[in-house]
């Protein structure tokens, strides 16, 4: 058996890797002062149940594997249901990486050429060369995948985060112009019409992943000490470093100028630029591009090992089942490159970079909110069916507590859902027929997906 290698630091920093990301401060920050009520709703709704119930859940069950939500609902519902959840939480991963690409993409042309950031053909040149390095680092194992995020998340993400707070206060306090209002009626989001409020889902989905790390249970360091700790404090950092940033960002930037995959760089531009230290700009486009790499590279292989462990029931065919002496699930790797290497192609179809960007972000939002109905739904059916587990950390107030904590976050999934299908009155995105279609058919598309592949399942799947 491997030694385990992840404590309470490392794993703290691959849950920041995963959720505390400067890629969605520019979709929060189209909202104006209103994204702190967005924040705060999502924080409370989704947020902090989401961690209470991933402590538990991967404290209760961790001698079964890395398999994270596979085992989770599997426990809860039977093996179909759990086998829907991990691929709905491997396939989202899929059709997001080339969202998260791009961010790094539109940053790194602040180095040589801010306008490259709005090249269709840069950007998927530069999206595939980054995808393709990051998941050759995978191949090399969770040390050097750990050792990437905690480099990557301190130098890249909290750094330039704290910076951009600093920076926010500094353009107001030195009397620059605020591009947004601070009255109480600014801080109240527009519901008038739904399409005004679609961007609540870039809220939740900049919180979403604390579940993922579970998928390294077998790597950590005294997990039922190690789980909530870790999960507690990156959630803390992650909550104020993103709200107070996505506010620096609307300060600065007008929201008609804002694109969705550079508005981090146009803020620091502008910083930098007003104050005679344009020079930082591409050093920052640096550090923030390294940020989103270490994002990339908890992503790339998190999902990959949990759906891996549907292998143990034979439910993958024998290519997908190759593993690397370090380890690594190398097929799985290679088939989700090929996958997203195809969804990168959006970019030449759609009219602007971010309306590609935003398409493929929601049906990624979409798919993951499934996953995470699944999750909610099977944290509060354990209590009831497998009530003597022991669980070294558990929801507080008991069975109440756990109604409350996962059907305030059901709801909040369940509401985002419906919001997400909406095309966002915010941005261009084209024909709204083409924009639901997408997002319809994908999600029926990529949620038949794994019980068409349960129906060709043979005896022979399953491993000897």
């Amino acid at each position: 058996m491997r030694r385990p290698v992840l404590g309470v630091f490392s794993l703290a920093m691959l849950n920041l890797a995963i959720v505390c990301t400067l890629r969605g401060l520019p979709v929060m920050a189209e909202e104006g002062l209103s994204l702190v009520f967005y924040f705060v709703v999502v924080a409370i709704a989704f947020l902090i149940p989401l961690s209470l119930i991933s402590a538990e859940l991967a404290t209760g069950w961790p001698p079964r594997g890395p398999g994270g939500v596979y085992i989770w609902v599997t426990e809860a519902f039977g093996h179909r249901w759990g086998f829907l959840a991990i691929w709905l939480q491997w396939v989202q991963n899929v059709v997001w990486f080339p969202t998260g690409l791009s961010f790094i993409a539109a940053t790194l042309a602040y180095v040589y050429d801010p306008s490259l950031a709005e090249n269709k053909y840069y950007m998927i040149s530069l999206i595939l060369a980054v995808f393709w390095g990051g998941t050759l680092i995978n191949f090399r194992g969770m040390r050097a995948s750990g050792l990437l995020s905690s480099i990557c998340v301190l130098a890249g993400t909290i750094l330039p985060g704290i910076v951009i707070i600093l920076l926010g206060a500094l353009w107001l306090l030195s009397g620059g112009d605020s591009s947004i209002g601070f009255s109480a009626r600014d801080l109240l989001p527009d519901i008038s019409n739904i399409r005004n409020i679609v961007f609540l889902a870039g809220a939740v989905t900049i919180f979403s992943g604390m579940e993922v790390t579970a998928a390294h249970s077998q790597e950590v360091i005294d997990p039922k000490r190690t789980y909530p700790r870790a999960i507690f404090l990156s959630a803390a950092i992650a909550l104020a470093l993103l709200m107070l940033g996505a506010l620096a960002i609307a300060i600065v930037v007008p929201q008609k100028d804002l694109s969705l995959v550079a508005g981090v760089m146009e803020t620091f531009t502008s910083f930098f630029r007003s104050h005679g230290l344009g020079w930082l700009v591409p050093v920052f486009a640096v550090l923030i591009a390294a940020g989103a790499v270490g994002e990339l590279s908890a992503w790339i292989i998190g999902p990959a090992k949990g759906l891996m462990v549907t292998a143990e029931n034979g439910d993958l065919p024998p290519y997908l089942q190759k593993v690397s002496p370090e380890d690594v699930p190398t097929n799985i790797l290679i088939v989700q490159g090929v996958i997203a290497t195809a969804a990168s192609l959006i970019f030449l179809f759609m009219p602007t970079v971010s309306s590609s960007y935003w398409i493929l972000t929601a049906l990624s939002i979409l798919l993951y909110l499934l996953m995470y109905l699944l999750l909610f739904a099977a944290a509060i059916r354990l209590r009831y069916s497998q009530p003597d587990v022991e669980r070294a950390y558990a929801v507080p107030g008991g069975k109440p507590g756990m109604w409350l904590a996962a059907g305030a976050g059901f709801l909040c999934v369940l509401f985002t859902f419906v919001v997400t299908i909406f095309p966002p009155a915010q941005i261009e995105t084209g024909s709204e027929l083409f924009y639901v279609g997408f997002l319809v058919g994908g999600v029926l598309v990529m949620c038949v997906a794994p019980f068409v592949i349960l129906g060709f399942k043979k005896p022979s799947w399953r491993p000897r």
